[in-house]
């Protein structure tokens, strides 16, 4: 059973919304997912509660919610991240390696680098 760590697409139409989920590699995007390990919204928000000078110099951000445990474990027992997955990984600055384009190898010795293991 090969595991896949992808995104699942909920929202609207031009307002859409991501849930970081935990599938099998050959079950339809939106099914069932073995587990949901976080959330990601692509459309910027603007920081609330500042003052007006404040509210005119501060960055938009995307909303990255991630269970590190739970990706920490995944990833340990083989599951496999899509490349937008490993963008939001590296977005949240715990997983900051480009695994795109590394050999199953290389691969495995960065999750050993970070202390997971791999089945490899």
């Amino acid at each position: 059973m090969v595991v896949k760590i992808r995104l699942s697409r909920f929202g609207n139409r031009h307002q859409p919304f991501y849930n970081i989920v935990v599938a099998q590699a050959r079950s339809a995007r939106d099914s069932k997912p073995l587990e949901v390990i976080g959330t990601y919204c692509p459309i910027p928000k603007i920081p609330t509660g500042l003052s007006d000078e404040e509210a005119k110099v501060a960055k938009p951000f995307k909303d990255i919610i991630l269970d590190r445990s739970r990706t920490k474990y995944w990833l340990g027992v083989g599951a496999q991240p899509s490349k937008p997955v490993w963008r939001l990984l590296s977005l949240d600055g715990k997983y900051a390696v480009d695994m795109a384009n590394l050999s199953a190898l290389e691969f495995g010795m960065t999750l050993f680098n970070y202390g997971l293991k791999s089945k490899f």
